[in-house]
């Protein structure tokens, strides 16, 4: 069985992100770029399938600028086989995103495609149901274990009320919780043969995608800053202040 992760380059989870003085988006200059923690979790569960003998190959595809080439550089690291670029300079929402990979889709004829729940930069978790969707696959979402058994897997997806466990026919699309796995990190020997393994460049063109925004960020703007708190002596003063302070109705 062939696996499909999508990866997308994002800021690191480490950086203090800044906002652009002029309100336009985020600051990237000079600022650490990695790969999104959600699909990294995708890329080693497609490993530890492919260690298990379920998967017999595994290709990573990102959609983004040419230095997104780096990230992929670090899934191949970890221990896929090969890897997709889609070169577009364009900021692609969910649906363009999940448009280009429908098609490399029909092209790869993957069993199972994994991919993060969603990707720390703009927090959309749309991106894997909209896929399944455009494809007509079944989905497992949140997914905090995955066991594949013959032309079916059984996904645990975390819900409000706990966990549940569904049965999906192959091919189907996952995205993947924190929980499911520790991602590994790859050793030098292996970002060292990563630098051989087949990239292969495309633009969303050649999928007959255009990544044309359908919406226009008007302005973005840090969060408020804490205000620092006070002390009350009494209960009432309490419920006071609450009222007051627009807390409680």
């Amino acid at each position: 069985m062939k696996i499909l992760v999508p990866v997308k380059r994002v800021v690191d989870y480490n950086v203090k992100v800044r906002v652009k003085s002029d309100g336009t988006g985020v600051d990237l200059a000079n600022v650490k770029m990695s790969m999104n923690p959600f699909d990294e979790i995708a890329v080693e569960e497609a490993i530890r399938l492919k260690e298990k003998g379920i998967a017999t190959e595994i290709v990573v595809v990102s959609i983004g600028v040419q230095q997104s080439q780096e990230t992929l550089r670090t899934a191949l690291a970890m221990g896929a086989d090969r890897a997709i670029l889609v070169v577009t300079d364009v900021t692609t929402e969910s649906l363009t995103v999940a448009k280009i990979l429908a098609k490399v889709a029909a092209e790869e004829q993957p069993g199972l495609i994994i991919l993060g729940k969603q990707a720390i930069d703009d927090d959309a978790n749309q991106t894997g149901q909209m896929l399944a969707a455009l494809l007509g696959w079944p989905q497992g979402t949140f997914a905090s274990a995955v066991v594949p058994n013959g032309d079916r897997v059984a996904v645990t997806r975390e819900v409000d009320g706990g966990l549940e466990t569904v049965d999906l026919k192959l091919p189907a699309v996952v995205t993947t919780d924190l929980r499911l796995n520790e991602p590994r990190y790859a050793s030098l020997p292996n970002i060292m043969k990563a630098k051989s393994k087949p990239l292969a460049s495309k633009t969303p063109a050649d999928y007959g995608v255009d990544p044309t925004p359908r919406l226009t960020i008007t302005k973005v703007v840090e969060p408020a800053k804490r205000s620092a708190g006070t002390k009350v002596k009494t209960v009432d003063e309490l419920i006071e202040k609450l009222k007051n302070a627009g807390a409680i109705a």
